[in-house]
């Protein structure tokens, strides 16, 4: 077995509990055609145990945290172990991010459990190696299991130089699932969603969403399945509009709105910053504005492009709003952290002279846990601001 030696240089982020190794930091890059496992060790011979090896890819290894050879027993073990903590994050709700990379010592693997039917995405070379010992692995953790489908679709499998893909790889996937979550129903389709479904990392704050939504007027961009607007017309908004580009969405949200009996909701499909320049014109009122954009920064070249994004998005939606009325502004890009972010939307209420108050700020649901010795897998930032 291939053995690597970390320099000097890198030992120290690896002895904090980072599982990142880059090509860089290794004394040998051996050259190999497949992804092989391999053992690696720091100064003094100091053993850090078993990691998945890549020489094509920056992330040259990916730690797992172990000083036996992974089995069918370590990934039963390590899944087992994440179904624990999210049964007691939601002991009433059976859909969840099961498995989220490194923050459950399973880096490259990212596993959505929507009620009996599971998304998997794989975005390790090495981890894919791994693909039957985790299908077998999650059949024996659920049982109950009907369906499994890998959605690979991701630039970071180019990048792994693994090709993309889609397909079921066990028992069956219907059109349509319903889940619950925060006491709604959904529709959700696996075969058509985008990334591996449906959007969980938002569950908690979808649900903190219906405090301020009472006798209000809700404007939700970039809705997706139409969840934030759900919420609030469940929590007795007036009215809840759901704006989304995705024709695909907006038919999804609406399907969504009539399962609940929710009339106090419609949806529409608009190029979301269009649609909101066409607000400002016609002097429209709205009370409580989500903000909820898909990534805009997908590395570190387009953080420029990314702040010009945000920027732009925020300053249409306080345009609209005045004293006493809330906006709600989140980010899921990695690269923005929260000071931008936060930064970035005070100077934009600052040059229309508005004066804004910190509500309420959280991250990501706790099915998405942050490693704290990892950065990188804390990204959502989600702020809740009242106009003064």
């Amino acid at each position: 077995m291939t053995e690597l030696i970390i320099k000097r240089s890198g030992e120290k982020r690896i002895q904090s509990g980072h599982l990142w190794i880059f090509s860089n930091e290794l004394l040998e890059l051996p050259k190999v055609n497949f992804t092989p496992l391999v053992k690696v060790f720091g100064n003094n011979n100091k053993f850090y145990g078993y990691g998945l090896y890549n020489p094509h890819s920056l992330i040259a290894v990916r730690l797992l945290k172990t000083e036996t050879e992974p089995d069918l027993n370590f990934f039963i073990n390590r899944i087992s172990n994440a179904l624990e903590w999210r049964k007691l994050y939601f002991p009433n709700e059976n859909s969840y991010r099961l498995i989220f990379g490194e923050s459950d010592l399973l880096p490259g693997l990212i596993i959505d459990k929507y009620e009996d039917y599971i998304a998997m995405q794989i975005l390790s070379a090495a981890m894919n190696n791994y693909k039957q010992f985790i299908i077998d692995a999650l059949l024996n953790v659920l049982p109950n299991t009907k369906g499994i489908i890998e959605k690979g679709i991701s630039h970071l499998r180019k990048i792994e130089g693994l090709p993309e893909i889609e397909e079921i790889i066990y028992g069956e996937i219907p059109d349509e699932i319903t889940i619950i979550e925060n006491g709604l129903k959904l529709n959700l389709s696996l075969l058509e969603g985008q990334k591996t479904g449906y959007f969980l990392d938002q569950k908690l704050n979808r649900k903190w969403i219906r405090n301020i939504s009472n006798n209000k007027r809700v404007l939700d961009c970039f809705c997706n399945q139409g969840s934030f607007a759900l919420n609030a017309s469940a929590a007795g908004a007036i009215y809840s509009l759901g704006v989304d580009i995705s024709e695909t969405a907006i038919i999804a949200s609406k399907e969504n709105a009539k399962l609940n009996q929710l009339t106090n909701c419609d949806f529409v499909s608009a190029d979301v910053f269009d649609f909101l320049e066409n607000e400002i014109k016609n002097n429209a009122n709205w009370d409580l504005i989500v903000l909820d954009p898909p990534a805009f920064a997908k590395n570190k070249k387009s953080i420029p492009t990314a702040i010009a994004g945000y920027s732009r998005i925020n300053r249409l939606a306080l345009k609209i709003l005045k004293s006493g009325q809330y906006l709600v502004s989140s980010s899921c890009s990695h690269h923005i952290d929260e000071e931008t972010f936060l930064s970035l939307i005070f100077k934009e209420a600052s040059k229309q002279s508005k004066n804004l108050i910190l509500v309420h700020r959280a991250s990501q649901s706790p099915d998405h846990p942050v490693l704290l010795s990892m950065p990188e897998t804390s990204y959502l930032k989600f702020f809740v601001f009242r106009i003064v």
